[in-house]
């Protein structure tokens, strides 16, 4: 592939993750809640790595153009995410509480962060749309080979932010414990908000 092609939608890309939604309100709690944030922001690129699996693969075409899929998948992201979100507000997140490890918490960090991101019918949407304009059918790679390195771009840039993010929020809000209930409610809101946004849309068509 064209190193050009591969910059400009890294661009495109990067201003993307910079843009706060859920993936950033996950980020921002599991900062709060845990010693490190590494298994929420993997299991977030992880749900990533599948839409990018997904969209090389052609099935992403077929889900857009059924209806009926593509509302199951909206309306269960929906859902989950809204029950996320209300958990966040029912429980704010304090950084004492965040230094007690639980037994098997990594993997259900992990768990949440893939079901944040693979659930939402927006990154499947957005790489369907996204990925194909920076590929070449008559390049030397396969169309699916481009698509694989673009996804895996987006997927570092994904890392580096949400990283940054979560243990961002963790150095800066860990003597101020009353901001950081404030920020794990805001964030709680946020994925409230994206959930019934998402049911929305579901009901005015």
């Amino acid at each position: 592939m064209a190193v050009g092609t591969v910059a400009a939608f890294w661009v495109v890309s990067f201003l993307l993750v910079i843009t706060p939604g859920a993936d950033w309100a996950y980020a921002i709690t599991a900062g709060l809640r845990h010693r490190t944030v590494l298994p929420a922001v993997g299991g977030l690129l992880a749900g990533h790595l599948l839409a990018t699996v997904v969209v090389a693969a052609g099935v992403a075409a077929l889900v857009a153009r059924s209806p009926l899929v593509l509302t199951v998948l909206t309306l269960t992201g929906a859902v989950y995410l809204g029950w996320l979100g209300v958990a966040m507000l029912a429980r704010p997140a304090t950084v004492q509480a965040s230094r007690e490890q639980v037994p098997g918490s990594w993997v259900r960090q992990a768990a949440k962060g893939l079901g944040i991101s693979g659930l939402n019918p927006k990154v499947l949407l957005l790489f369907l749309a996204l990925l194909p304009q920076f590929t070449r059918r008559d390049a030397a790679w396969p169309v699916a080979a481009q698509i694989a390195v673009l996804g895996l771009v987006h997927v570092a840039s994904c890392a580096v932010v949400y990283t940054g993010v979560g243990a961002g929020a963790r150095r800066v809000l860990r003597t101020r414990p009353a901001a950081a209930r404030v920020v794990t409610r805001v964030s709680g809101t946020a994925m409230v908000t994206i959930g019934v946004l998402l049911l929305a849309e579901q009901v005015v068509r």
